[in-house]
Formats: structure tokens, C-alpha cells, sequence
């Protein structure tokens, strides 16, 4: 599981005067010993991003942890708490979810260059919510993008598929989406506008 969080969340990262323009050292913890905890950078501004990601042992399976995630600034401390809730299954959403990113790809080498995205960017993935539903989501990470996949598992012509782009370290929501309308009707992707909730 991976968790951003930027340094000005919820209204303000360490609001007040108190040191303000210096650093925010992000750190996390969980009370289990055996799931890994990697945050990536430890200390950000007002404009960066911290990655927290959490990756659970075997033993966590069919129980909730909880991750505390705290940001210290010249004094001032500020935590947020995070629950998670591990189950148990394995990803057989890989290979189709990599099927639809890879349908934007080329749109996207060639429409928009500047984001360097192309056939030879290398990606990790992780899925995103495990049980089945009517739209599926999975999200991979290059060194450089959070490009979040959705699709809509439904018949022609509502089988669209989605991809939301956030740049890492810089941006804690995504600031650009694209969908194909119709899959199976080898549509084109096009710019939508990014809802309410992205």
C-alpha cells in the first residue's frame, strides 16, 4: 500500500510562524515489528511530497494496522493516523490492469512528450483495493509518475478506461486524466476533467 501525504495536508502541515519555511521531517511507525515502512524523502517543503509506503508481513493477514505518520518542524509536531486493513488474496489483476495502462502509453509518448512517459519507462505496481467491484483500481509507479488505472467492467460502449497522473514528490493529487471511452471500440484517449475527489 502507498500513502502520500504532503507537508501542507489538510488545511496546513505544521501551520504557525514557528519556523516556518524550514524543513518538515516526516517519520513513520507502526507497533508491529514485522510490516516495512520506507518514507521517501524524510524532510520536505511546502512543495514536495512524501511517499509513505506500507507493505505488510503474512502475519498481518485478516487484521487492521495502525500507522502513525508524523511531520516535526523547529518544535512543533503534528500526526496523522492511518488504518489499514490487511486481507488475504492474491493479485490477478496485474496482467489486465497493465493491458489498459499500457493502451495509453503510446497516446501519451506522442501527445504529451513532456512527460517523458514511453514504451521503455519502467514501472512497479501495487494493487489498490483487492475485492471485486464494478470499476477495478490499480496504480503503478515510475521514478518519476503515480499513474493510477481504472476500468469499468461493463459491456460496450461503457467499458471506459482511466488513468489519473500524479507527478511524485511534487504533487499530492493528480493534476492530469485521460480516459478511453470504449475500450473494446478501440477509442482514442482523451483529456476529461479531474473530479472532485482526485
Amino acid at each position: 500500500m502507498c500513502i502520500s501525504i504532503s507537508c501542507y495536508k489538510k488545511g496546513g502541515w505544521l501551520q504557525g510562524k514557528h519556523g516556518y519555511g524550514t524543513l518538515v521531517n516526516i517519520s513513520a511507525t507502526t507497533s508491529d515489528e514485522m510490516v516495512v515502512i520506507t518514507v521517501h524523502p524524510h524532510s520536505i517543503s511546502s512543495a514536495q511530497v512524501t511517499e509513505v509506503i506500507v507493505i505488510p508481513s503474512e502475519a498481518n493477514v485478516n487484521q487492521t494496522l495502525t500507522v502513525s505518520i508524523t511531520g516535526k518542524r523547529e518544535g512543533l509536531k503534528q500526526t496523522e493516523t492511518i488504518i489499514i486493513e490487511v486481507v488475504m488474496g492474491e493479485d490477478w489483476m496485474k496482467s489486465y490492469a497493465t493491458e489498459m495502462r499500457d493502451k495509453f502509453i503510446p497516446w501519451l509518448a506522442i501527445n504529451q512528450p513532456e512527460f517523458s512517459i514511453t514504451t521503455e519507462t519502467k514501472w512497479a505496481e501495487t494493487i489498490v483495493n483487492p475485492k471485486i467491484i464494478v470499476v477495478m483500481h490499480y496504480i503503478f509507479l515510475s521514478e518519476d509518475w503515480e499513474m493510477y488505472v481504472t476500468w469499468h467492467v461493463t459491456i460496450p460502449p461503457h467499458d471506459w478506461t482511466r488513468i489519473y497522473l500524479r507527478h511524485r514528490f511534487t504533487e499530492a493529487r493528480p493534476t492530469f486524466v485521460f480516459e478511453i471511452p470504449s475500450v473494446k471500440g478501440q477509442e482514442e484517449p482523451q483529456v476529461i476533467k479531474i473530479p472532485d475527489w482526485a
